[in-house]
């Protein structure tokens, strides 16, 4: 297949054009380097099959001849991480929405398949965990911009579908959860990349709120195979997926694992919100994915668990940083 990824300079696009070109598939990566990196994709130039460019997918007549000349897009292009979207609340929406758009209405001229990250943030504050993907969104109030990046990938998620059911466009939707490994920065607040920095450079290790807060996290080489079997498969068609793992752990608790593991003698601080983001911060206590719909339909099961998660990226950071 010829196959664009929006956003294929960043952790998860890097990795899936890696995946990708390992299966002999030809890549067109599309990025404008606003969160991506070209160190994330510098070992695939060499690769005849690969192929990027530097720009958005707000430049329609870049992004429309991309789209021609593939059979597949892996839209991933969004803005990421708490940090960005708290401090660029425009920036996150118009991102999102208007991204998301143009790239339907583009896939739509020659009914293309648009694979869409969407998050498990969507699912804001609801208190039914495990998240089901059919389950109520519950969104906190407007006046709160943490609650934005959730209501513009909901918006995402309901134009997407909209396409399907009106123009049958083909489309498939992905809740992605904390997705982790290699490559990833604690840039805008991926809390896993940042602990491990903090930690092996003898940094007080900053957990925000009381770290009572769980989470489940999920290897990026997990995530990026679900991806592609999920492309693959017709049944997928119209459908929301969750991707993750149902493995959960309090963020202290994560914060003593990487201590550990890393032997470092950093001391593990609490910073309220307030202070971390910005005063009436509100967060998720707990983030979970039920698993079973993606389960029944293709057999998938996270195999990277937490432990091994952490080595790689610990051995990752140390290489990174020449502490190895």
């Amino acid at each position: 297949m010829r196959v664009l990824i929006t956003g294929g300079a960043g952790f998860i696009g890097s990795h899936l054009a890696e995946a990708l070109l390992t299966g002999g598939h030809e890549v067109y990566a599309l990025d404008d380097l606003s969160t991506g990196s070209m160190d994330n994709i510098e070992h695939l130039k060499a690769n005849r099959k690969f192929h990027y460019t530097i720009d958005s997918v707000a430049n329609e007549p870049v992004l429309a001849e991309q789209i021609d000349r593939c059979d597949v897009i892996f839209h991933l292009a969004a803005a990421v991480g708490v940090k960005l979207i708290v401090e660029a609340p425009v920036r996150t929406i118009e991102t999102n929405v208007h991204g998301t758009e143009v790239v339907l209405k583009h896939a739509n001229k020659k009914k293309k398949l648009v694979v869409i990250a969407s998050t498990s943030e969507v699912y804001g504050k609801s208190a039914t965990v495990p998240f089901r993907e059919d389950a109520d969104l519950v969104l906190g109030p407007t006046t709160k911009h943490r609650w934005a990046y959730a209501c513009s990938k909901a918006i995402d998620e309901f134009l997407a579908l909209a396409y399907w059911k009106e123009k049958r466009l083909p489309v498939i939707i992905l809740r992605l959860f904390n997705t982790v490994g290699p490559r990833q920065t604690g840039r805008y607040g991926m809390v896993i990349p940042t602990f491990v920095r903090q930690a092996l450079l003898g940094q007080p290790i900053t957990v925000f709120g009381d770290g009572s807060q769980s989470r489940s996290f999920t290897y990026v080489g997990d995530v990026v195979k679900a991806m592609m079997t999920l492309a693959r498969e017709p049944r997928a068609v119209g459908e929301v997926f969750n991707i993750g793992n149902g493995q959960e752990i309090t963020i202290r608790a994560l914060a003593e694992r990487i201590k550990a593991i890393t032997a470092s003698s950093s001391e593990i601080v609490t910073i309220p919100y307030d202070r971390a983001y910005e005063a009436g911060f509100e967060d998720m206590p707990r983030r979970v994915p039920d698993i079973s719909k993606i389960q029944a339909l293709v057999g998938y099961e996270p195999r990277v668990q937490l432990d091994e998660i952490l080595a790689t990226v610990v051995s990752s950071f140390q290489e990174t940083v020449g502490l190895a």
